[in-house]
């Protein structure tokens, strides 16, 4: 993957569609006079470069002079985002409410008092009708100020009315605020550490989480109080490795959606993450008829106009569809089937590298390599990990881990002896230093040094032996990431019986959904 380029410009050139490149050229011509020949040469320049290098741009543009081009990058900038501003975009309603707080606040300007106050009062109910309480908030705090500057007589009582309307909002944004930033560091703490690890993280978690939960009455919540109340549990849930705690609050975040439909447009990047959540869920759970439902569910999102309002929606749609149909695949037990998705996948994050985060990434290679990894083929699995392994990065310390841990099981199954006994070590300390040794992740290791000295005819007993040992301790919640990371079950099972380990995973499947159907 490309380097990321930390050019703002650049990044903002480059995420332009061919409409919102025509519009701005059309712009600068109704709207600019011959100064801006530059800006107009450094936007084709910009455009046609596959990654910014400023010494081959000023080489290639003679016109333009090292010491002009940071102020012409600059009106640049300014002259896009203020083309994008123009296209008319009927689904955005933040757009359009700060247009109707625009307009409200040039007619005050006028002098038109009364027309401004008409403005405030539809935009306050457009407002109430789409959950947009911070625009509620400007709204009226518009009109206390005219009110207080200037007799208007709009009404009887309208500073207590004004004062109670505003005392109502500033306590549903309180709770919004306090709901938002639990929601958001709880998966803040995700993002850096993974699920719980021990004792010591359960109780730190929980200690966060009831400090930090507001007492709320939940009848009297909207939708944007629910969304994050619903959030916070399910990363509560989830860093705890509570599944079905996980499940009950993702389903209710996507049940929300489908009270207020209208919300799955305005807010559609929360619902999309809602949708990934609840389908990962299921996956956890086993549950495939679920799984593939609420899949079919996401793709038809997929296809919609909501779902394709933006690129931003289109990336996360991408994102999330596509982990989705690799978990398919893990679930089924058609690895090799699988790895058809990757070419698309690769070209995917290449024409996205700008817009995504680096934990999306190193998610897409592990899942990836674990496909490599399931259908037999150790080598590109390696070739993955090591996409991770050598990626420095300060998050998920959880992936990192078990990049590691498989890295050296597929070297392990290689046969690759003279590398283990330095991989055995390297990743031990690893895991150590990062607090991520669970009872399974040690009797891995000590199967993998015993295996050096046990003869063939001792390895598939010593296979079983661990098999039986882990197969204890899938109950234990503390236990359980190691195998929601890496199926070692599913593995120790191909071993023993000399089969691939998607043939042991297509069978566990099949009795799965004959039992159900019993």
């Amino acid at each position: 993957m490309p380097n990321r380029n930390t050019d703002t410009l650049f990044q903002l050139v480059k995420s332009l569609e061919k409409g919102e490149k025509r519009n701005f050229k059309l712009y600068v011509q109704r709207n600019s006079g011959n100064e801006d020949l530059k800006v107009v040469q450094l936007f084709d320049a910009l455009d046609k470069m596959d990654e910014y290098n400023e010494e081959q741009l000023l080489k290639k543009n003679k016109e333009i002079k090292k010491q002009q081009l940071s102020n012409i990058k600059a009106h640049l900038y300014k002259l896009i985002l203020a083309s994008l501003r123009l296209i008319e975009d009927k689904n955005n309603i933040d757009i359009l409410l700060h247009e109707q707080l625009d307009f409200a606040r040039i007619l005050y300007n006028k002098g038109l008092y009364h027309q401004s106050l008409k403005v405030l009062d539809k935009l306050k109910e457009t407002a109430r009708q789409h959950k947009q309480v911070t625009f509620q908030l400007q709204a009226v705090f518009f009109e206390k100020k005219i009110e207080a500057l200037h007799i208007t007589r709009s009404m009887e009582n309208r500073a207590e009315q004004l004062s109670k309307e505003s005392d109502g909002i500033n306590s549903h944004l309180t709770i919004i605020n306090k709901l938002s930033s639990l929601a958001l560091e709880l998966y803040s703490w995700y993002i850096k550490h993974g699920h719980a690890r021990d004792d010591k993280d359960v109780h730190a978690v929980k200690s966060f989480f009831e400090s930090n939960l507001p007492v709320v009455n939940k009848n009297d919540l909207g939708f944007y109080e629910r969304l994050y109340l619903y959030q916070s549990y399910c990363w509560y849930g989830f860093i705890l490795q509570d599944l079905l705690a996980y499940y009950r609050n993702t389903q209710k975040w996507v049940d929300l959606f489908d009270e207020l439909p209208a919300m799955k447009t305005i807010e559609a990047g929360q619902y999309i993450r809602g949708l990934h959540n609840l389908i990962s869920a299921h996956f956890n759970l086993n549950n495939y008829e679920k799984f593939d439902e609420t899949v079919k569910r996401f793709e038809n999102f997929a296809s919609s106009e909501a779902g394709t309002i933006n690129i931003n929606v289109k990336i996360q749609v991408f994102v999330y569809l596509h982990i989705a149909k690799i978990n398919k695949h893990f679930l089924e037990g058609t690895f090799t089937e699988g790895l058809q998705l990757v070419p698309y996948i690769e070209v995917k994050l290449d024409e996205y590298y700008l817009h995504l985060d680096r934990h999306r990434v190193l998610v897409f290679y592990y899942k990836i390599a674990c496909l490599y990894f399931g259908s037999g083929n150790n080598e590109k699995a390696i070739d993955y990990l090591n996409k991770i392994i050598n990626w420095k990065v300060d998050l998920r310390t959880d992936l990192q881990c078990y990049a590691r841990l498989l890295h050296l099981i597929a070297h392990f199954e290689l046969g690759n002896y003279n590398l283990l006994e330095y991989l055995i070590k390297s990743v031990y300390r690893f895991m150590a230093k990062m607090n991520n040794l669970s009872t399974a992740e040690e009797e891995v290791f000590k199967f993998i040094r015993k295996s050096f000295s046990l003869s063939p005819q001792k390895l598939t007993p010593a296979f079983k032996s661990l098999k039986e040992k882990l197969e204890k301790l899938q109950g234990n919640p503390l236990e359980s990431r190691s195998f929601m990371y890496l199926d070692i079950i599913a593995w120790l099972e191909s071993k023993i019986r000399k089969v691939p380990v998607q043939d042991v995973r297509k069978e566990i499947f099949m009795q799965s959904r004959r039992r159900k159907k019993d």
